[in-house]
């Protein structure tokens, strides 16, 4: 068995959901049988691709072009040529761990994984480029209808499939993502020394994410200024984490006009290794995010112990279920409201971690990797 795998989008250098997803499914993937083969394609003509442990596995070959993408999606889309399948030396199946439009001969059979349908919701959230590029350059409804097999992140998501691509359901298959196991927890000593040696203050709430209008994040700061106005909270910081993505300019004009924008603290990038340290000294973590297909930070806050206040909007309710505090993304006072319970409840602060903590349990990467095997060997 020889299974293809797109991997162009690791080389973007900026990681959101969807290079998380691939980066660690392929690191479970990979290894559950050593008797597949995978070819796995990249192309990019001046990103390099990152150093993975996975690119040495002996049943991995790894075939590196330097076409550029936005000429390989054009030839894909409008000549169906190059085949991928054939420049490869030929596949038994081909798996995109996103829709990147692919040409493949019709002996290869085609897997493709869709995290949302955001762009057909709010597509006032993305710029026109981005639209066209979702809507008409990587052609989704073509993609769903003429692949052999569709995975989605959530039931959310697959619903949409059916509903607004109309996509046969039985060739939709759920298949919920991981949390990393490098998510977790540090100690209360390397807390303490991360807290001093990056000047962080002793109660803030957190937002960690991509920083567009999708993730709501004016609508953070809109609650912050309510908050604010309570003298109980004068030394409470708000800190936003998360690289710049479509449409963001809005979000600095907003943080600019607060009355409080002295307490609101910006950070453009953390590590990997810096994540777990975040979460776990925040008081709390918000994600009032208007739309998502899975949504990995909520999850990733409960690992590490931090109590969350999410939207109950798309798949966020379906992933993190009763563990969260669920608002409306459009009522500031409503999240306003639900971050100074949090931060003054001890009781509920105490079972929204105890019930993270519980169900973070149900999703592990392992299982993700043998679902989509088994999704990917039909």
């Amino acid at each position: 068995m020889i299974i293809g795998i797109d991997i162009r989008l690791l080389g973007k250098g900026v990681k959101s959901g969807i290079e998380e997803y691939t980066e660690n499914l392929l690191a479970y993937l990979i290894p559950l049988n050593p008797t597949i083969k995978f070819k796995l394609f990249y192309s990019s003509f001046s990103n390099k691709l990152p150093e993975y442990d996975w690119l040495k596995y002996p049943n991995v070959e790894l075939f590196r072009y330097r076409f550029p993408n936005k000429l390989l999606f054009f030839s894909s889309s409008f000549l169906n040529t190059p085949k991928l399948d054939q420049l490869m030396g030929g596949v038994d199946v081909f798996f995109s761990p996103h829709f990147f439009i692919t040409a493949l001969s019709s002996a290869c059979k085609r897997v493709v994984t869709f995290h949302d349908l955001s762009y057909i919701h709010f597509p006032e959230f993305f710029s026109w480029r981005k639209n066209i590029w979702h809507n008409f350059e990587m052609r989704p409804i073509w993609q769903s209808h003429f692949s052999d097999k569709i995975i989605a992140v959530s039931e959310s998501t697959k619903n949409d499939l059916v509903n607004l691509y109309h996509v046969d359901p039985a060739k939709v298959q759920v298949i919920y993502s991981g949390i990393s196991s490098d998510i977790a927890r540090p100690s209360d000593e390397n807390l303490k020394e991360f807290k001093i040696k990056n000047k962080l203050p002793d109660e803030f709430i957190l937002f960690l994410g991509k920083f567009e209008p999708r993730k709501n994040i004016s609508g953070i700061i809109g609650a912050f200024d309510i908050l604010k106005r309570n003298t109980n909270f004068s030394n409470l910081k708000l800190i936003l984490v998360g690289s710049r993505g479509w449409l963001y300019k809005n979000i600095f004009e907003d943080i600019e006009k607060s009355k409080y924008r002295d307490s609101i603290i910006l950070k453009d990038y953390v590590s990997d290794d810096e994540r777990s340290f975040y979460y776990s000294l925040a008081s709390v973590f918000v994600y009032p995010s208007f739309f998502e297909g899975f949504g990995f930070p909520p999850l990733e806050a409960m690992k590490c112990g931090t109590p969350v206040i999410a939207s109950r909007s798309s798949a966020i309710p379906e992933t993190v279920g009763n563990s969260a505090v669920l608002v409306d993304p459009h009522n500031l006072n409503e999240l306003s409201d639900a971050i100074e319970i949090v931060l003054e409840n001890k009781t509920i602060r105490e079972k929204l971690i105890a019930g993270g903590f519980k169900k973070t349990k149900s999703f592990n990467w392992r299982d993700t990797a043998e679902k989509t095997l088994g999704c990917l060997l039909k």
